[in-house]
């Protein structure tokens, strides 16, 4: 099939590069002329494992295409994905913006029979607003679907090219039929394509994030009140989580989840509630459990060292949000970072992949080094913010070397407490005992 994907953010470039992969000709749209030329030249503006392989070689077989023309997408494709940003405004709502500009401009330029997919994760209505916006300008007759994406970072192309299952919301059995066409060749293993109304392939996307979020918040609370009581919240984790009705996933306690959906989902579900006058009172307690979770570790850090931060230098392992991807936004790292800057620590950080993103929002605040253990140079103690593979089974004897203190606060709860106690450690984690 001829597709054009509008869009070439995280979401966009997946989803027009793992269309490319199994034939469809695909032409994806950007406003961003250098970002584009970058592209054509096979650059990837992403970090995303495996993307770059199947970008380059689909691009070179002629099946991957990128221009700054909406037309000539439109010229060129039935299907029509809209993947762009809903960013969250100041009151959590989710921005249209975007999405209704490119809308009017569609219908403005098409001279035939459309699908446009709502790819983006978008509140429910936002297709009626889209067809609406489109109507208003053609009687070419068109269909309007909502095709949420379920791509984790980290693991996109493989969530896209061989998905849990694929949800489908439309109103008209031929864009259904198209739709399930596409899809064909990566539900071969049986996987199921679910086809609904509109509004409930909107509400999906946002109640399926906001599940999770709810289920890693619960488990952080969980994790705190083990502290408290002084119970062992991996035995806890164990205990629940061969529960098949409960199931092990996503029950890891931490310093509180980040990046590109959770919070924005969870912000934006709350505030349709708002809007259709029903609150969403587990999602009030899951934003504020979650804020406070992402900064938990800091006081740990301050009472270890009697109160007063300052002068004491700490290394940070980890600034991406989690791990093997570059993205920062809502990271807990950013937000403790601030709040030890603010208590007067100097700070040594590394990450595989995030560091430029920070040195952006950070510049010269904190030092960055090309190397974990070059972090701990002289640093007092070691504070673990993402969990990094590298970061699960380093070289402690080298870590002992150049610590000035054996100490560790572990923020994704990373190593065996009994391992850390025979290294002779001081080690807080979370939801687990300390070990002095």
């Amino acid at each position: 099939m001829n597709i054009g994907v509008i869009g070439t953010g995280y979401v966009g470039l997946v989803t027009g590069t793992c269309l490319a992969e199994t034939g469809n000709d695909v032409i994806c749209v950007d406003i961003d002329a250098n970002k584009v030329e970058k592209m054509k030249g096979g650059e990837i503006p992403i970090y995303e494992p495996g993307l770059q392989t199947m970008f380059e070689r689909n691009i070179k077989a002629g099946r991957l295409h990128f221009s700054t023309s909406l037309k000539d997408a439109v010229d060129h494709a039935s299907i029509i994905f809209l993947a762009l940003p809903t960013p969250p405004g100041e009151d959590g709502s989710a921005d249209l913006s975007y999405i209704l500009a490119v809308a009017d401009e569609l219908g403005k330029i098409i001279t035939d029979y459309k699908v446009v997919v709502d790819k983006s994760t978008v509140p429910v209505g936002t297709s009626e607003k889209v067809h609406a916006q489109i109507k208003q300008h053609t009687e070419i007759s068109f269909d309007v679907v909502s095709n949420p994406e379920f791509l984790r970072e980290g693991f996109a192309v493989d969530d896209f090219m061989k998905p849990d299952r694929i949800v489908i919301g439309a109103e008209s059995e031929r864009a259904i039929a198209l739709m399930e066409a596409l899809y064909k060749p990566y539900v071969r293993s049986g996987n199921p394509i679910i086809s609904m109304d509109l509004k409930s392939a909107e509400l999906t996307k946002y109640a399926a994030n906001a599940f999770l979020a709810t289920k890693i918040t619960f488990m952080n609370e969980i994790a705190n009140f083990c502290e408290i009581v002084g119970a062992d919240v991996d035995s806890v984790r164990r205990g629940i989580g061969s529960d098949s009705r409960i199931g092990k996933r996503f029950l890891f306690p931490g310093i509180g989840y980040g990046g590109s959906c959770f919070p924005k989902d969870v912000q934006a579900l709350r505030k349709s509630g708002l809007e259709y006058g029903y609150p969403f009172k587990i999602l009030d307690a899951v934003e504020e459990v979650n804020q406070s979770q992402k900064t938990s570790i800091v006081p740990k850090i301050v009472k270890h060292f009697n109160g007063n931060l300052k002068g004491v230098k700490l290394a940070l392992w980890g600034l991406a949000f989690k791990p093997d991807t570059d993205d920062i936004r809502e990271a807990p790292a950013l937000y403790i970072i601030a709040e030890l800057l603010k208590a007067g620590a100097e700070i040594t950080a590394y990450d595989p992949e995030a560091m430029e993103n920070v040195k952006v929002l950070l510049g010269d605040k904190i030092t960055f080094v090309d190397d974990s253990y070059n972090a701990l140079n002289g640093a007092d103690a070691l504070v673990i913010a993402t969990e990094w593979a590298q970061f699960r089974t380093p070289n402690f004897n080298i870590i002992s070397e150049k610590l000035n203190n054996k100490t560790i606060f572990d923020g994704r709860n990373l190593y065996d407490l009994e391992e850390m106690e025979e290294l002779g450690f001081y080690y807080e984690s979370v939801g687990r005992r300390i070990v002095k």
